[in-house]
């Protein structure tokens, strides 16, 4: 029990930013497990998209370059914002590779015409 996270991809087409269909049948390309900090950074983004729901959590969130872009500046300037809640854990910092490992495995998916989505499930 706690924050489970998860990236996933598919070859369809998401013609939303927010509030993304959570599909099994879509292909998990990264998972994180109690990183709280980066889930933080991933709600303000849901928020800035217009994202309403009281609590962020089994919503599907559209991951675009841009927003990738963002958030390898965030991770490399050690600025993901601190988050915290029930049974999330801390992030600590020992994130920081697989962090990078994530970002270049998201990039090179929307390179090569995946769309890809981010959700939690705490």
């Amino acid at each position: 029990m706690g924050l489970d996270m998860y990236a996933m991809v598919t070859c369809e087409e998401i013609d939303t930013e927010i509030d993304v269909k959570i599909d099994s049948a879509h292909a998990l390309i990264h998972q994180w497990r109690k990183h709280p900090n980066l889930h933080g950074w991933m709600e303000q983004l849901y928020r800035r998209k217009g994202g309403t729901a009281e609590n962020f959590n089994q919503i599907g969130l559209k991951l675009t370059m841009s927003d990738l872009r963002a958030l390898e500046q965030a991770v490399d300037s050690g600025t993901l914002p601190e988050t915290q809640g029930f049974l999330f854990g801390q992030s600590d910092g020992t994130e920081y590779e697989d962090d990078l490992v994530f970002l270049h495995k998201a990039m090179n998916a929307i390179d090569n015409g995946l769309s890809l989505y981010y959700f939690a499930w705490w």
